[in-house]
């Protein structure tokens, strides 16, 4: 999948999540350890090595880390973003001084192997889904993070909903019970159409009835069951498109498609993504005895 498409987040706030997660580790001292082993000068290559099956991502980030660091080090991507990876294949390439490296490993691994969590499982999740139904996220993400998980979902395929509470009205169950009914949440959203698109929760058909008359940009049907989701499909006639969400699963994906449903979203993609594991290893050094140390500190 061409990274032009996946549309990778270098935006301030991933910068400044990646110069937290640095501080978080590095503190005020630093690496103290490669720092007491290893001369300023000391060069190595390195490369960081899948470990199982997955769909990558996380290459761009690892350059962003490793840019924090020392402008010194140089990031190869081996493997683009969206891709299939295999036991073993080398996703990219890092060389720089050694300080440098070591220091920015395990952040870079963190970032990778969670990312590339949930563009695996988003990736099985649209296989299950089929052609024909979008595969989307939610916002349950890792707080400060939502642009690096909406990415990952992008690289698996998935398809982003809204970003947060600012960008599209979305009237809930809870909308619901605090106003007295949908028509009412609907009737006090009103001033917000048409500069943003409003999404409807449904119960039951009463409520998909009335979110067909106030003729919302998407209905959502709100842990239905097979079979009330099979009537809402012909009540609603594809007239809007329809999302189901809650209790969505991979196994029931194909079952949900066949029934007609345009979308489904599931929080599982984020908040349920198992880290995908990967290792960085030396491959080059320029030295690392205490000799070239010494040499170093003349």
């Amino acid at each position: 999948m061409p990274r032009s498409r996946l549309n990778f987040p270098d935006t301030s706030n991933v910068r400044r999540g990646i110069a937290a997660a640095l501080r978080e580790d590095l503190e005020e001292r630093g690496d103290i350890t490669s720092n007491a082993i290893f001369a300023a000068k000391t060069h190595i290559e390195a490369e960081i090595i899948a470990r199982e099956s997955a769909t990558l991502c996380g290459g761009p980030v690892v350059a962003l880390v490793y840019g924090q660091l020392d402008g010194a080090v140089r990031v190869e991507l081996h493997a683009s973003d969206g891709s299939r990876v295999q036991p073993g294949d080398v996703v990219l390439r890092v060389s720089g001084p050694a300080r440098a490296l070591l220091a920015g490993e395990r952040t870079a691994l963190n970032f990778i192997q969670r990312l590339s969590g949930i563009s695996t499982i988003t990736s099985s999740f649209v296989t299950a889904a089929g052609p024909r139904m979008l595969v989307c996220d939610t916002r349950k993400t890792n707080p400060t993070w939502r642009d690096l998980d909406r990415y990952a979902v992008r690289c698996g395929g998935g398809t982003n909903h809204r970003f947060g509470l600012f960008d599209m009205v979305m009237i809930k169950d809870t909308h619901v019970d605090a106003c007295g009914s949908l028509e009412a949440a609907l009737e006090r959203v009103r001033p917000l159409r048409p500069a943003l698109p409003v999404a409807a929760e449904a119960r039951d058909m009463n409520e998909i009835t009335a979110a067909l008359a106030d003729d919302v940009d998407l209905i959502m049907l709100d842990n239905m069951d097979d079979e009330m989701i099979a009537r809402a499909v012909d009540l609603v006639a594809g007239r809007i498109p329809i999302e189901v969400t809650g209790g969505v699963t991979i196994e029931r994906l194909p079952r949900l498609a066949a029934l007609g449903v345009n979308r489904v979203s599931a929080g599982a993609l984020t908040h349920s993504a198992r880290s995908i594991d990967f290792s960085m290893k030396t491959v080059v050094s320029s030295a690392t005895s205490a000799g070239d140390r010494g040499a170093g500190n003349r």
